[in-house]
């Protein structure tokens, strides 16, 4: 042991009763919970808010499990919150391992967890903390510092859907933790059992495993069974979930002491060799990375050297010197786990959190390199959502207009790169929240200065699509001021016929034609019920037997076609050289791949847990919608916007015709549920019409029409 070890080991044993005396002290604060939508309030603000009960129906919530009785009853699966709970994103390739080369783990610790990211049906914070560079990330890890801390489902719904693998966190520390060790492992049965409970937790809410930090002193007659406990986790984690995770901390030594080795060594090797990998602690020196990737032999990229990103004790400093840790274990050819990346939001590095993020894990991307790539498969689909926003937006029209947060809304991020210095670039690109969008919250924005010649091309996308016999068909939605115009540039690849690069713009491009093999003019679409000024662009492909490798966006001038017109640009005082464009979506697909939203006639839709309440002059309403085919099939659809109609009681016209409400958006939801919390009904409302519409993964809604409906009579209530 060494001498720096040891005052550590002394540190934390004089501290730790300390600690536990201000633990009790944090216990006793009781926050008061925020309602997790803007338009549904609470005239009750004064009462203090009653201890929660999870039976009970109220606001879908994520929450962790906190004693060793609650994970053995099983009473998490008699939650009223379950069945909100489930991840309803597989991955891309479902039950792979890992790829053989060194990655990126993330710890995401921020706040103690569950705030912003409870709130199951979303959230009213439009400046809520979300991670959106998944691109770097090959495994995300949700921590907190209770017994089990459960992955809200937000975060395997997005991390699944950009190939990111999801674990949550089994911790035991302090007192408590020793406490719940001893009757954890009194036995080799018991050992199982919890083992086996925390699989189920993994299986049933659709994560992918779990990071073990049992930071306690132990007796070392414990250690067999500590040993049981996680090979028994590891091995039913893998034969319920092919590709699941059972990731170690470097904590507790095979001697029991609590001794942190900041290394992989013959101390906490054998918790790795039953194990799918360890998390090092973070205080390394230099040559660590290199000495553990020995230990490790041919699974050195199962050794995750911890950087702190707060920098405590951590080597390079962690912070905006990341990288430094970063070079030194990619030069020694192992992983890396970031811890509390989340430091660049709750410490608000300036000058905001979008620019600070982005400059961030441009660091890492610089010494790391992409890790994932999309589009794999198809249908591909994004709107460019981070999950968090000032209105929403169905097929061009806006249908919500407060802040909102959802990280399950994001869909695939785009590769945008960075630039330190960004006014060297005439063309700034950025994902823009204010700007009305074409679909969800979010879309891109170009804004520069740009000449009549001239173009500016932007990384989207970096895939590995394979094509097949059938053409894919792209679309895309543009809106832009005076002759400002965004095109899409593909790249191609095939090991038999080279290398193919394709531009899809209006006309005005061809004098750009010597830059790619090919110039295709898309056909534009209309919709009726579309916002003005948004115009979608379609264009098919044949390209059998290439891989689809990059995708860029390429902003350009479309001149005016005569002299009268370039002169009407100038008398209106337009700068020639001014360019604005917004790329609201972009969608690929084949020719096979239109889906038929079920009708309404196909679903069973019911309310349950019905609760009347009165706010002022007007009715309150809670309740559960769920719905379900009538054929007993399970639904293939990933989301479903919901709206609520309220009728009038003068809603017949003297022709017999009733007239309908205006439809108003409440919420969306990711699995066959909706909890509808005090929404406010006006006197005058005779019946509500709550309308179910069913979206596609590519980003296509049913007909309002068409969707299923639930009717609820208000008179008499």
């Amino acid at each position: 042991m060494s001498l720096k070890s040891m005052l550590l080991y002394v540190l934390v044993q004089f501290l730790r009763p300390f600690v536990t005396i201000l633990n009790s002290i944090l216990k006793t604060i009781k926050k008061t919970p925020r309602k997790n939508m803007s338009n549904q309030t609470d005239d009750k603000k004064s009462d203090p808010p009653p201890p929660f009960d999870p039976s009970k129906p109220s606001i879908p919530i994520s929450y962790p499990i906190k004693t060793l009785e609650d994970l053995d009853s099983r009473s998490y699966f008699i939650s009223f919150h379950y069945p909100f709970n489930k991840s309803t994103v597989p991955l891309q390739q479902p039950n792979s391992a890992l790829a053989q080369r060194p990655r990126i783990l993330v710890c995401h610790d921020m706040q103690g967890g569950y705030v912003d990211d409870k709130w199951v049906q979303g959230g009213g914070n439009s400046g809520a903390y979300a991670i959106w560079h998944w691109y770097l990330i090959d495994v995300f890890v949700y921590f907190s510092h209770n017994l089990v801390t459960l992955p809200p489902p937000c975060w395997t719904n997005t991390a699944h859907r950009h190939g990111v693998k999801v674990l949550g966190t089994f911790i035991t520390e302090w007192d408590e933790g020793e406490a719940i060790c001893n009757k954890l492992l009194s036995t080799k049965e018991s050992a199982h059992k919890y083992a086996e409970r925390l699989a189920e937790l993994a299986v049933e809410l659709g994560f992918d495993g779990w990071l073990l930090n049992m930071e306690v002193q132990l007796d070392v007659g414990q250690i067999p069974n500590l040993k049981e406990f996680v090979s028994h986790l590891t091995q039913t984690m893998h034969s319920s979930l092919p590709g699941s995770l059972v990731i170690w901390y470097d904590s507790v030594t095979i001697d029991g002491n609590l001794l942190w080795q900041n290394q992989l060594n013959e101390k906490n090797k054998p918790f790795f060799d039953i194990s799918d990998g360890i998390f090092v602690n973070y205080s390394w020196e230099e040559d660590y990375p290199k000495l553990s990737a020995t230990v490790a032999g041919d699974r050195r990229f199962d050794v995750y050297m911890g950087i702190d990103v707060f920098g405590r004790g951590t080597y390079g400093g962690g912070q905006w010197t990341t990288n430094v840790a970063l070079d030194v274990i990619k030069k020694d050819d192992v992983s890396a786990a970031l811890y509390a990346p989340g430091w660049v939001y709750e410490t608000k590095q300036p000058p905001d959190f979008q620019t600070a993020q982005n400059h961030w894990w441009a660091l890492v991307e610089k010494s790391w390199g992409i890790v994932q790539n999309y589009p794999k498969v198809l249908p591909f689909y994004s709107n460019f959502d981070q999950g968090h926003g000032n209105h929403i937006s169905i097929d061009g029209a806006q249908v919500l207009s407060t802040q909102w947060n959802n990280i399950s809304s994001q869909t695939f991020q785009p590769f945008l790169e960075y630039a330190n210095d960004p006014t060297s670039n005439t063309i700034e690109v950025h994902v823009d929240f204010k700007e009305a969008s074409f679909s969800g919250g979010g879309n891109l924005s170009f804004k520069g200065t740009l000449e009549a010649n001239a173009s500016v091309s932007t990384r989207l996308f970096l895939g590995e699509l394979l094509v097949g016999d059938l053409p894919i068909r792209f679309t895309y939605s543009v809106k832009s001021e005076g002759n400002s115009q965004v095109g899409l540039s593909l790249e191609f690849s095939s090991e038999m016929k080279g290398k193919k690069k394709l531009l899809l713009a209006s006309q005005g491009m061809n004098k750009f034609s010597s830059k790619f093999s090919e110039v295709i003019e898309p056909r534009q679409l209309t919709k009726l019920d579309m916002a003005p000024g948004w115009v979608i662009q379609e264009s098919s492909i044949a390209m059998n037997g290439y891989t689809l490798t990059e995708i860029h966006a390429v902003c350009y001038r479309q001149q005016p076609e005569n002299s009268v017109l370039r002169s009407a640009v100038r008398l209106n005082n337009q700068d020639p050289a001014e360019y604005f464009a917004v790329l609201g979506h972009i969608r690929i697909s084949t020719s096979d791949q239109n889906i038929e939203f079920p009708p309404s006639i196909s679903w069973i839709v019911d309310g349950q847990d019905i609760e009347w309440g009165s706010s002022q002059d007007s009715k309150t309403l809670s309740l559960k919608l769920s719905w379900k085919l009538k054929d007993g099939k399970n639904s293939i659809f990933p989301r479903y916007n919901i709206y609520v109609k309220k009728l009038t009681k003068q809603s017949v016209r003297a022709l017999g015709r009733r007239l309908e409400g205006v439809q108003e958006y409440i919420g969306v939801a990711q699995v066959e549920a909706f909890y509808v919390s005090d929404l406010v009904i006006p006197s005058s409302t005779s019946s509500l019409k709550f309308i179910i519409q069913v979206c596609d993964v590519d980003g296509a809604s049913q007909k309002l029409d068409d969707a299923p409906f639930f009717k609820l009579n208000v008179e008499g209530q």
